[in-house]
């Protein structure tokens, strides 16, 4: 068989067994979203349960669970009813939940003012690892809401751009799920030192995760090597932190990894995490 031949073949291998993977896990699938959601205060009350159980107070935080048993109590609590947060600067928050969860819903943000790289990204987690990429997209498009605020409105109101194309479509796409993970890591800002493993989100209404918190930036490539989890070439180009090409730039050694976004703003959050 020729070298050509051998590729094909087992790229044919891998789509099926991804195939069938997925074949068997939709049954666990559409019986977590056949169930009625809980309602409010049964997710708070989840919430300040999973707080107790697994810890997590912030930084020299010693009583806190670790990333899988995080991880394994949204599976055993929420099953499907879980969405993953990812902004495609690596896949690796994708991966640790998908192994306990296979073909779990990838929620990205298309804002529409994505790096090139970044959508590759995605489109390589999409064909690559069991998991379910869903593109959550503003209700206008980049050409629509120019045309109703003027060309450009992240340079002049930045935190309206980001309500329009980033936290208004996230809290609707949110709506049915009764979790959501994020890839949230203390070391990332000053505002993120205390982020906790389990909280209770109360702008949209359900229980937030966040088992990478403790990491660190070189744990999590470390990750990444270990597993050959796919991440965006960026991070090796000098953007620890990935938002909209239009306003990230590269950051110095030594600076605070999230100095890139909105440089020169008081601007330091979209808005998705405050």
């Amino acid at each position: 068989m020729s070298s050509l031949a051998e590729a094909r073949a087992a790229a044919l291998a891998r789509e099926e067994a991804r195939t069938a993977s997925r074949l068997a896990h939709e049954t666990a699938r559409a019986r977590d979203w056949q169930r009625p959601r809980r309602s409010t205060s049964e997710l708070q009350e989840l919430a300040e349960q999973g707080a107790r159980l697994l810890g997590g107070s912030g930084i020299g935080a010693h009583d806190e669970a670790s990333f899988d048993e995080v991880i394994a109590w949204v599976a055993d609590t929420f099953g499907y009813r879980a969405g993953v947060a990812c902004s495609m600067a690596d896949a690796v928050l994708p991966h640790t939940v998908a192994s306990q969860l296979p073909w779990v819903d990838v929620l990205f943000l298309e804002t529409g003012y994505h790096f090139a790289e970044t959508i590759g990204t995605r489109d390589i987690v999409a064909t690559t690892m069991e998991v379910t990429i869903r593109d959550i997209q503003s209700e206008q498009s980049v050409a629509q809401q120019d045309a109703e605020y003027g060309k450009d409105l992240f340079a002049r109101d930045p935190a309206l751009c980001c309500q329009l194309r980033k936290v208004v479509p996230l809290t609707k796409a949110l709506a049915p799920y009764e979790v959501w993970f994020t890839g949230v890591r203390r070391d990332e800002a000053p505002t993120r030192t205390n982020t906790p493993l389990v909280t209770f989100d109360e702008k949209n209404g359900l229980v937030k995760v966040n088992p990478l918190a403790s990491w660190s930036f070189d744990e999590l490539l470390g990750y990444a090597a270990a597993y050959q989890v796919p991440i965006n070439p960026l991070l090796s180009q000098g953007y620890p932190s990935i938002g909209c090409e239009p306003c990230t730039r590269k950051v110095a050694p030594g600076e605070d990894p999230r100095s890139g976004r909105w440089a020169g703003l008081e601007k330091t959050e979209c808005g998705l995490h405050t």
